[in-house]
């Protein structure tokens, strides 16, 4: 059948849940060139059954995402859940201790689940503040050692600060970055991944 649709995925496929800002979200962009859709593409392709199900909110800050977060788990019941939440926490300047509580508390929910977890680390420009900016930065790194979960170094790599790679905003990736944080994504989770 040359229909030129794609053939549905399979419910019953090993989910991968993200759960993300608008990074993941895609705003500003066309819902099939987002890094999230390109990673269901590149998973098909690659002979992996895997489901995306992005449930990334614009503007999400970690706390919100915590409370969307149980009852994802309950209906999705993902294999893998990449966490990539934090950076509106920073650039509200909110608190740290309160950044590290809720994404310790994504991975506790995410195990009672059975599920893998994958971090998205963050950067802030230094116009935050050095100090801030650098405690910001360690609190996923420290997560990922506490609770043994693969981490995106920075998920932003190769896109904040290259030129082309961002929206008119200078805030969130333009579709020509989308590729590269796939690739970013992708060097993580793959290790997770069962053919």
């Amino acid at each position: 059948m040359a229909s030129g649709i794609p053939s549905p995925v399979n419910a019953a496929a090993p989910v991968i849940l993200v759960l993300g800002d608008s990074l993941s979200s895609g705003y500003g962009l066309a819902d099939d060139v987002t890094w999230v859709a390109l990673l269901q593409q590149r998973l098909a392709a690659r002979d992996y059954r895997h489901r995306v199900v992005n449930a990334s909110i614009s503007g999400d800050t970690t706390a919100n995402g915590l409370l969307r977060l149980r009852p994802a788990l309950a209906r999705h019941r993902p294999s893998i859940v990449l966490v990539e939440l934090g950076g509106n926490d920073g650039l509200r300047g909110l608190s740290l201790n309160a950044l590290r509580d809720n994404l310790a508390a994504m991975v506790a929910a995410a195990r009672e689940y059975d599920a893998k977890v994958v971090l998205a680390g963050m950067r802030l420009p230094p116009n935050y503040g050095i100090a801030y900016a650098a405690e910001f930065a360690r609190v996923f790194q420290e997560i990922a050692d506490t609770y043994s979960v693969a981490l995106i170094d920075f998920f932003m790599d190769g896109v904040a600060t290259v030129s082309g790679m961002m929206q008119d905003d200078n805030i969130h990736p333009s579709a020509e970055a989308q590729p590269v944080l796939l690739d970013n994504a992708w060097q993580a989770l793959e290790a997770l991944l069962s053919p």
